[in-house]
């Protein structure tokens, strides 16, 4: 148990360090590669009638020591926070020792397991809820596969003068459950993601590998069963998504527009967001400003905020940002000194862009929202 609390604490530390960018859920191929810490629990020996001299039953155990685990593996998003994925595993720990033997012994060997997990993955959408995460985006997921364990071998030098010996490769079906979080590395590179998992592992069944009694008039053989494998394991790695779209090109230089008329019945403010955020920056708030001294000095009936997006992610996802984005620039005129009643707000998703691209291109003119004053 404390073990797992210091690996949880463990997991706790690394998902306070500070993101960069937001990570939407993923649309499309991606791979991913992992390591960490394996903390393996004990088994419990069950011996044959056989092999006299190898004590088991609940009395006598196997004691692991910290170890070592690895993961790749390929997988698909389907851009609404279901991924499916293929994984290989490798984990690897030393034996610590084999108490309740009833004969004191030096315990030395390792143990190796790998196999295959095919895994099923939510990506948890928490700013719907109003959770400002920092872009960390955390997920949750199960996997059923094979594992196979090699024992090389388990050696226990006796002191009464006997050896006793535990090995071969066994393998079983096996389950897994994942916690984790994913921190957005865009700045180093676009659709590359820091993974931070705590996953537990378990056998179905018991397996059965092959044991030796050594003594000195003889050799006692048979099989020695270990119970069911469990193991956490807490792993870093990264997880890259293919076929990210390219980065948009800079607008082109706007033409110097004409000189306004004299007159004008209705008077429009842009104010641009980042990638799939909704935040105002320093700017954005500047233009808000503008527009609520603007509709005290002229004479206006009604103010429109008109959300928008660009074509990147789903059209469900996008609609829901446009609304949080005209809402965030609805509270900035509020704060500027706007009647609440005079203000319209609607979000129309990733429709009217103010600049035509093909489907899941960002394009940084189309993340907007529009003010009307009318």
């Amino acid at each position: 148990m404390k073990k797992c609390l210091l690996a949880g604490a463990g997991l706790a530390a690394i998902l306070a360090l500070p993101a960069s960018g937001f990570a939407q859920p993923v649309t499309g191929p991606y791979v991913s590669l992992g390591g960490g810490y394996d903390i393996q629990q004990d088994n419990f020996l069950h011996t044959n009638t056989g092999i006299t001299g190898i004590p088991g039953g609940n009395a006598s155990r196997l004691r692991w020591g910290p170890g070592a685990t690895a993961e790749a593996s390929v997988g698909w998003g389907f851009g609404n926070g279901l991924r499916t994925e293929v994984e290989g595993f490798w984990g690897y720990s030393n034996v610590q020792s084999r108490p309740g033997s009833g004969v004191p012994s030096n315990t030395t060997g390792n143990r190796n397991s790998y196999g295959g997990f095919g895994n099923v993955l939510y990506d948890l959408d928490l700013g719907q809820y109003g959770i400002n995460t920092a872009g960390i985006v955390p997920y949750v997921g199960v996997g059923a596969g094979y594992e196979w364990t090699h024992l090389s071998p388990i050696t226990s030098d006796n002191y009464d003068g006997t050896v006793d010996r535990i090995g071969g490769t066994e393998g079983n079906l096996a389950w897994q459950g994942i916690v984790g979080a994913a921190v957005p590395l865009n700045m180093v590179m676009p659709g590359l993601d820091l993974t931070v998992e705590y996953r537990y592992i378990g056998d179905l069944n018991q397996r059965a590998f092959s044991g030796r009694h050594y003594q000195p008039y003889g050799v006692n053989e048979g099989n020695v069963s270990l119970s069911q494998d469990a193991s956490h394991n807490i792993m870093v790695g990264f997880r890259y998504a293919l076929w990210q779209p390219a980065p948009p090109k800079p607008p082109a230089p706007a033409a110097t527009p004409p000189a306004p008329p004299p007159v004008v019945e209705s008077r429009t403010y842009l104010v641009f967001f980042d990638w799939d955020r909704a935040d105002l920056t320093a700017r954005a708030r500047q233009i808000v400003a503008e527009a609520a001294q603007a509709s005290t000095h002229i004479q206006t009936t009604k103010i429109e905020v008109n959300g928008y997006t660009d074509l990147s992610g789903t059209a469900a996802y996008n609609d829901k940002l446009s609304v949080r984005r005209a809402k965030s620039v609805e509270a900035e005129l509020i704060r500027d000194g706007v009647a609440q009643n005079e203000i319209d707000i609607h979000g129309y998703g990733e429709s009217n862009p103010l600049v035509p691209t093909a489907q899941g291109v960002r394009e940084p003119q189309n993340r907007r929202v529009e003010i009307i004053l009318k």
